[in-house]
């Protein structure tokens, strides 16, 4: 068997979290969400650890019941640029909308941050799961789930070619003769498709790593197949091993379909670790930030799955109602998800909302028991690495100084970065231009 390539990690920046009732925990900063000495804290801690990337997620609609954190919270694209400033060779990858944004501009903004970051840009490429969105973009409707995932290819196909605009040799800069840049290595797109329509050429160049990492975080069927014919890395998650596994053979076999190799994409499970020096200690921790959440404030997180849905008008202690296809159009997998654990598992509503707002998975514990997850994980291909999402800032502390020296212990994690690109980092090559390519094969 060959070996495996070392374990690669991320670390989500989620202001105070994700969960509904985080900002109120002793620990943390009420304003974190908007504290830049925060974010840049939490990744110089990341980068310390010799973590591959920093991951900032966005959302496009908010309502009174939303997440209170998600409220007021920076927009990714400018809180990295500002990240890229204060670091040297962690990734930096953000989350922007198919849906809700034109090709040239995300090609443009991610090109710039890759150039300003010397070439550790990734975008997590999503499709925007909340129905409210269209409200915010002068839309009269949200597009279906199928129909955002057409939106998506098409985004993604016009996206990378306007990388590709210019050959990584295309600016001469010679002063003496006054030549700037080589017509010849100028490329026009001119794209004209279903959902888009650009001319090109992009007004910046290609980076240090060609172009930035593609994210995708869909699980979905649509969802999967686009990872697999064209993201670099997906992140997803998974409750237990064998779905994980499950996955990740699905994802890799469908790649290979697509004519490419399985180490062309990079399999990042989210995980929310809560460690502690003992499991007693681990538990506490998790009790003390389950204990946060109302039920009324559990219902509302819940509702944000399926379309804002109301569950306040449902009895809480009987079975979770039967909602029908509701949620089939905004987050589609994880609500499958739910309401076929539900009925599986014979679970109440109220079980259902505090279980979506505090999620109680495998990774508690022990630093050794983490770490044993992990390479449990890794080592059977249920993923090839992981994205932390700490409940609380001090659990990315913990992991970087109690898990990774494990890991590291275990030679399974770098003790120094291979690289000083995002691409390098996590192993994935560098694309070459398309043109050039084309007169290469000529």
């Amino acid at each position: 068997m060959a070996k495996r390539k070392p374990v690669k990690l991320g670390a989500i920046i989620h202001g105070v979290g994700g969960n509904i009732s985080g900002w109120r925990h002793p620990e943390v900063p009420a304003d974190a969400s908007v504290s830049f000495s925060f974010y840049k804290e939490q990744a110089q801690l990341a980068e310390a650890g010799k973590i591959d990337l920093v991951f900032i997620a966005d959302g496009l609609y908010i309502t009174e019941k939303s997440i209170p954190h998600f409220l007021n919270r920076f927009e990714p694209l400018t809180l990295l640029s500002a990240l890229a400033s204060v670091t040297s060779r962690i990734g930096l990858v953000g989350t922007l909308s198919t849906s809700y944004s034109e090709p040239f501009t995300v090609a443009r903004q991610f090109g710039s941050l890759d150039h300003l970051s010397g070439g550790r840009a990734g975008w997590n490429l999503v499709t925007s799961p909340l129905e409210g969105s269209a409200k915010n973009y002068g839309k009269p409707e949200h597009p279906t789930h199928d129909e955002r995932y057409k939106i998506a290819e098409e985004h993604l196909e016009v996206t990378r070619g306007l990388w590709d605009s210019w050959e990584d040799d295309a600016f001469v800069r010679d002063k003496a003769t006054g030549v700037f840049f080589d017509p010849e290595k100028l490329h026009r797109l001119d794209h004209k498709g279903e959902y888009f329509s650009v001319q090109g050429p992009l007004n910046i160049g290609r980076s240090r790593q060609g172009q930035p990492v593609v994210f995708q975080a869909g699980s979905s069927e649509s969802g999967k197949n686009l990872a697999a014919k064209g993201a670099d890395a997906v992140f997803t998650g998974h409750e237990t091993l064998e779905e994980a596994k499950l996955f990740y053979r699905e994802v890799k076999e469908r790649a290979v379909a697509y004519g490419r190799s399985e180490d062309d994409i990079v399999i990042l499970p989210g995980i929310s670790p809560i460690i502690g020096r003992t499991f007693e200690e681990a538990e506490r921790k998790y009790e003390e930030i389950a204990s946060l959440v109302s039920i009324e404030n559990a219902l509302d997180y819940l509702g944000r799955f399926f379309e804002h849905h109301d569950f306040s008008q449902y009895p809480l202690d009987e079975p979770f109602p039967d909602i029908g296809d509701l949620g089939s159009n905004s987050f589609r997998s994880g609500t499958d998800k739910i309401k076929q654990t539900a009925k599986e598992q014979g679970l109440t509503l109220r079980q259902v909302a505090l279980r979506s707002a505090t999620p109680r998975g495998q990774f508690i514990g022990t630093p050794e028991h983490i770490a044993d997850l992990i390479q449990q994980w890794h080592e059977e291909k249920g993923a090839d690495g992981f994205i932390i999402h700490s409940s609380l800032p001090s659990g990315l502390r913990d992991f970087v100084e109690l898990v990774i020296p494990i890991l590291q212990e275990r030679g399974i994690y770098r003790t120094e970065y291979e690289s000083d690109t995002l691409r390098g980092n996590l192993g994935l090559k560098v694309p070459v231009n398309r043109y050039t390519a084309e007169k290469v094969q000529s």
